[in-house]
């Protein structure tokens, strides 16, 4: 039995998950306190109680050494508890954890060998290096040659580059009915990005030329495949996840980062912009930018996307997880 910690922050690290999962041959138990019931790939769940933190929050960070451990936080506690009773009924093979370094403790704490997510930016704090340090394997969701960064090196003996990790691996594209103006389809998150649905309707007012449409904007959609197939150019945060399914789509792609610590998508959107992959802007276009922004976009040599690496690498992942666990891969569905 694998666990694996699943971070309840948006939806990427659940996607990823359910990719790494059907490519291993044990099953996976999914710890997270995000809804999950009923999961068709996950073979089991334990539901973890959601963050309550309390009015008052004393040493979050225990002098700087973790990320997020306040004194006396009962929600902390339970959350730490009901993840260590499972341990102790279950004694897994290894713990994967995306992300918690306090989880990551928690688990190689109990003996239990550890896979941990690596994510892009400026990963140097101590916390960040703790964690990195007791891993048996770290798997970073990107290509090394495109993106190596300096504190990773020092833990390149058990890092795995396994590329961008997208639930659309494999997956013929589909080619939905076409409107006669080119389309530009704005992706959003579920933790929020730099572009909202009233920023899109200004935009297809100005420029009716081009057909907007929006996912993730308050219009969630369970399957974006087909909208990614048809659209002329993505407008997208940097995301782990997005980044990937763009690069699965290999569409003409505006990539805009969104704000989050340790300047995780501004990394990722300097190495897009690095390797000739896509168009980065800092914030979103004003109204006027927009047709030649999106004609620059057009420009671009979707061939690039390749050096993504998205083919098999949710397969590559599971093989760094198998080092640990000595378990056998089976094929990916």
């Amino acid at each position: 039995m694998i666990g694996y910690y699943i971070h309840h922050h948006g939806s990427g690290h659940l996607l990823r998950a359910r990719r790494i999962r059907a490519c291993l041959g044990q099953p996976v138990t999914a710890l997270s306190s995000l809804t999950l019931s009923d999961d068709e790939v996950l073979d089991d769940v334990v539901h973890l109680p959601a963050e309550n933190p309390a009015s008052t929050v004393g040493d979050p960070t225990a002098a700087g050494a973790l990320h997020w451990a306040p004194r006396h936080d009962r929600g902390l506690a339970d959350r730490m508890a009901a993840i260590a009773a499972w341990i102790a009924a279950t004694r897994p093979d290894a713990m994967v954890v995306d992300v918690s370094v306090e989880v990551a403790l928690l688990a190689r704490l109990h003996g239990v060998p550890v896979v941990c997510m690596a994510l892009p930016g400026a990963r140097t704090d101590p916390a960040h290096q703790l964690v990195h340090r007791i891993a048996e394997r770290l798997i970073a969701a990107w290509p090394r040659d495109l993106y190596d960064p300096l504190w990773l090196r020092p833990y390149a003996d058990k890092t795995r580059y396994v590329g961008g990790i997208t639930r659309f691996d494999g997956r013929p594209p589909v080619f939905p009915p076409r409107d006669e103006r080119p389309t530009v389809l704005v992706v959003g998150g579920a933790c929020g990005g730099s572009s909202t649905a009233a920023q899109v309707r200004v935009c297809a007012l100005r420029h009716p030329e081009y057909h907007w449409r929006s996912i993730g904007l308050g219009d969630w959609a369970d399957d974006p495949w087909p909208e990614l197939c048809r659209a002329d150019v993505i407008v997208t945060h940097a995301g782990q996840g997005a980044v990937a399914d763009v690069a699965a789509a290999a569409k003409p792609a505006i990539v805009v980062p969104a704000p989050r610590p340790y300047g995780e998508q501004e990394a990722t959107a300097h190495t897009l912009a690095s390797a000739g992959m896509a168009l980065t802007v800092d914030r979103w276009p004003d109204l006027g930018d927009w047709p030649a922004l999106l004609a620059r976009a057009r420009d671009l040599d979707t061939g690039r996307w390749r050096a993504w690496q998205t083919r098999g690498a949710g397969a590559r992942a599971a093989a760094a997880i198998a080092e640990v666990t000595g378990e056998r891969l089976r094929s990916a569905s």
